[in-house]
């Protein structure tokens, strides 16, 4: 096995690629494969990442949260993103193949039980995984919750995150003409998915600009443009997923099924000042899930990086240490 970094004084393994894995690229189906790969102790607690966005793929960052001398840390790129092939496609691509595809690793891998760690959309994901095989979760660790309700939609697309972020707002909005306005997840998606590269690339770097100008409590404003082949796969992807409401049957349908979480313990870290992902969805969420803890962090946006947040999640992870033992 390959040492690559990890946390400080502990030694942490990138596994060889494992059969029916092809460069760690596992076949699921629909002209699809997706990038998995795992680091840590092979005997360890299992536990899965799932990345935001749609669309964002994971990070070697994202394995710096779990002791690798305790966990066997899995990660993977959602359809159509990361290194996952074909790139940008939203073709057979739903919640319920990302699900389908989240048990097809956990069989692949001769894994039973599994922590679920997901933040943002990876929040979401991970609840309705839960939701749906609720025998195969020991814990869930969710940061930044997203509930995928119309709501939520409404206030980063229509105008509530914008009343925060007036410059901002209006850099995004006035790419779209006056008078398609009223829905910009629409007004959107003729541009993502108009046929034409460069129009595409254009209206996929403005969409990712006001996401991720508004991820950091630290932003003043954007950053550097991200790359083009990442902000398409990024913008196209979130937009085929919120314009179908995350092809769920109902809006505020996790919050209606939360009894489904009962018996499963899960871990809340929250940042007071999210502006993507406001705390009420997290509030909601506890409200509704008996053996749920909320952390609110102060001082705090939405992302991962997050200084409070960072701190957060590995406190929540090592002190899982002493509930879940490696197997070895």
């Amino acid at each position: 096995m390959n040492k690559v970094a990890g946390q400080k004084g502990a030694a942490q393994y990138l596994y060889p690629p494992l059969d029916p894995f092809d460069q760690r690229m596992l076949h699921v189906g629909d002209g699809h494969r997706v990038y998995v790969e795992q680091c840590g102790r092979p005997d360890g607690v299992p536990v899965i990442v799932l990345h935001g966005g749609p669309g964002g793929g994971c990070s070697p960052a994202m394995r710096r949260y779990f002791d690798p001398e305790h966990y066997r840390i899995i990660l993977f790129d959602q359809r159509g993103c990361g290194r996952s092939r074909p790139h940008s496609s939203v073709e057979d691509n739903t919640t319920w193949h990302l699900v389908r595809d989240i048990e097809l690793i956990r069989e692949t891998l001769g894994i039973d039980r599994w922590v679920i760690f997901g933040g943002s959309w990876g929040a979401t994901l991970g609840l309705i995984y839960t939701q749906t095989h609720g025998d195969r979760v020991m814990h869930l660790i969710l940061r930044g919750v997203f509930l995928m309700t119309q709501a939520e939609l409404a206030w980063f697309y229509g105008g509530g995150a914008g009343q925060f972020w007036p410059d901002m707002w209006k850099r995004f909005t006035g790419l779209i003409p006056d008078d398609e306005q009223d829905d910009m997840i629409v007004a959107y998606n003729r541009r993502l998915f108009c046929g034409d590269l460069a129009i595409e690339t254009r209206y996929a770097r403005a969409w990712a600009s006001w996401e991720n100008t508004l991820a950091s409590i630290s932003n003043d404003g954007p950053g550097g443009e991200s790359p083009a082949e990442y902000a398409r796969a990024f913008a196209r992807l979130e937009n085929h997923y919120f314009i179908n409401r995350g092809f769920l049957e109902e809006d505020g349908q996790i919050l209606k099924n939360a009894d489904l979480l009962t018996g499963i313990p899960g871990t809340i870290v929250q940042g007071r000042y999210d502006m993507i992902c406001p705390p009420a969805s997290a509030a909601a969420l506890h409200d509704l899930w008996q053996g749920s803890t909320l952390r609110i962090i102060p001082r705090a946006g939405h992302a991962l990086s997050e200084p409070g947040i960072s701190a957060q999640l590995v406190r929540t992870t090592n002190a899982l240490r002493r509930d879940f033992q490696p197997a070895g």
